[in-house]
């Protein structure tokens, strides 16, 4: 890449770009953003001592005059604008070869991105994922740090893809991503909203904010790109109004849509429904488990339909498709009940979890959770209230408590319990432990939180925990 700069400069070869000044080196672009912590104009003179050639700024910035007259300072509005189409430009524009879909919504992200992952590979594609329990493509899983990563991140593995033959790509855009505009220069050929219901207002602080932030998805597209939209969702009706004149394609169960799934059967081992809508009608049955799945099946079905795929395609991927890691994930207990693992942390996922398990037992339901730590405080006594109304026992334990101390956490849940069959065991596998001691045939035990993670984050050190592995171990 050749760097076009101000007058009285020479052009030059753009070896890379960074917003790190730790990872400047010869011939890079630092792009100075402000970030939570920190700001990136007080690591300039960092960047120039490394190396950098060039450094884009929004004000305040240009610190040090005496250092900044050696190289080109271009200021821009916003920073993190211009890192993001800088990463696309460098990277060559890979979204042009790589036909990307975003999901967002609070709930149901990963599921639907694994379920459009199956029907890609049914139709003999060769795609890509990007999202909250990795990023995978080809034979190569790569850990996942963030749902959506930054800008470089992303188009250096969009590039990357794009190199080794993937032709399409699913990804999860959180709604930090999107307020950071960390895919602003990605070209979406489709979008998909689940659904919005309380979370992250440690960040966002309204809900307002938070839904504005996830419209920009949809707000960015182009004029052919198709959005998938849950219109029994209030904020998806609110956001399909608010795209009007654009492609859009409306998805759900109670109230009118594009696509509706009807004649639902559910049973603890599955679904079986009819799906109507765009111009088809076919049964499907389905190994996922509750109602809040046949909306993220609705959601990958009107998104295969939007691209053209075939019933035949879409049926043969989504009746052999099984589970998704930590997503009410089934172990089986030799005792007669049943025990789900999920990733459920907000109180409407909760909700949602709980009364889908409600309707496979007519015995107890006995749930462990927590809440994490340095996130929204406001959905705590919430989440208790949810657990203490459905559940017929519960255990309160810790989550990933990060740098809060865990009884402070727990009390906050307790603020919103209504009646005293509960108990508190910090300790989680403990808790679990106890959960599954209190079960009989029957009954179902809900592990809920973590989901598909395999670490615990306490004060200023992350240990190995598996909820998976240690419902395993104490059924064992």
């Amino acid at each position: 890449m050749i760097a076009r700069i101000p007058v009285g400069f020479k052009d030059f070869q753009v070896r890379g770009i960074a917003c790190n000044s730790k990872l400047i080196d010869d011939d890079f672009i630092f792009v100075a953003v402000k970030g939570n912590k920190e700001d990136g104009n007080e690591f300039i003179p960092e960047a120039i001592a490394r190396g950098a050639k060039a450094v884009i700024y929004q004000s305040p910035g240009r610190q040090d005059t005496k250092i900044s007259g050696r190289i080109p300072f271009i200021k821009v509005k916003d920073a993190r604008k211009a890192l993001a189409k800088l990463a696309s430009e460098f990277y060559a524009n890979p979204s042009s070869l790589v036909k990307v879909t975003g999901v967002t919504g609070t709930n149901g992200k990963t599921t639907v991105t694994y379920l459009i992952e199956a029907l890609l590979k049914e139709a003999n594609l060769s795609p890509a994922v990007i999202g909250t329990i990795n990023y995978r493509f080809k034979n190569e899983v790569i850990v996942s740090k963030n749902t959506t990563p930054g800008p470089l991140e992303l188009q250096g593995m969009l590039k990357n893809m794009a190199d080794k033959g993937v032709d399409s790509a699913v990804m999860e855009v959180s709604s930090h991503a999107l307020d950071q505009d960390r895919t602003m220069g990605i070209n979406f050929s489709s979008a998909i909203f689940t659904n919005l219901t309380q979370d992250h207002l440690d960040y966002h602080k309204t809900m307002q904010d938070y839904f504005l932030a996830k419209a920009k998805l949809f707000k960015g597209l182009r004029e052919k790109s198709a959005s998938i939209i849950n219109t029994d969702d209030k904020y998806g009706q609110r956001l399909k109004r608010s795209i009007r004149g654009k492609r859009v394609i409306t998805y759900g169960i109670r109230n009118k849509a594009d696509l509706k799934a009807l004649d639902i059967r559910m049973n603890i081992n599955g679904a079986e429904f009819t799906l109507k809508g765009l111009n088809n009608e076919f049964n499907l049955k389905t190994r996922l488990v509750g109602r809040h799945n046949i909306y993220n099946i609705l959601a990958a079905v009107g998104w295969a339909i939007s691209e053209g795929l075939s019933v035949k395609i879409i049926r043969g991927a989504l009746e052999k498709f099984t589970l998704v890691p930590g997503r009410l994930e089934k172990i089986d207990s030799p005792k007669g009940f049943s025990v789900f693992v999920d990733y459920a942390h907000t109180d409407d996922a909760l909700k949602n979890v709980i009364t889908t398990l409600r309707q496979l037992t007519d015995k107890k339901i006995i749930v462990v959770f927590g809440c994490g730590g340095d996130r929204d405080k406001t959905k705590r006594p919430k989440m208790g209230r949810v657990v203490s109304r459905l559940a017929d026992q519960f255990i309160i334990t810790n989550d990933n408590p990060r740098s809060e101390d865990p009884e402070v956490i727990i009390s906050d849940i307790k603020k919103g319990i209504l009646n005293s069959n509960y108990l508190v065991l910090p300790d989680r596998k403990k808790a679990i432990n106890k959960a599954i001691s209190l079960a009989s045939s029957g009954d179902i035990v809900l592990v809920a939180g973590k989901g598909h993670e395999n670490y615990q984050i306490l004060k200023d050190k992350i240990i190995s925990f598996n909820d998976r592995e240690i419902v395993k171990e104490c059924l064992a």
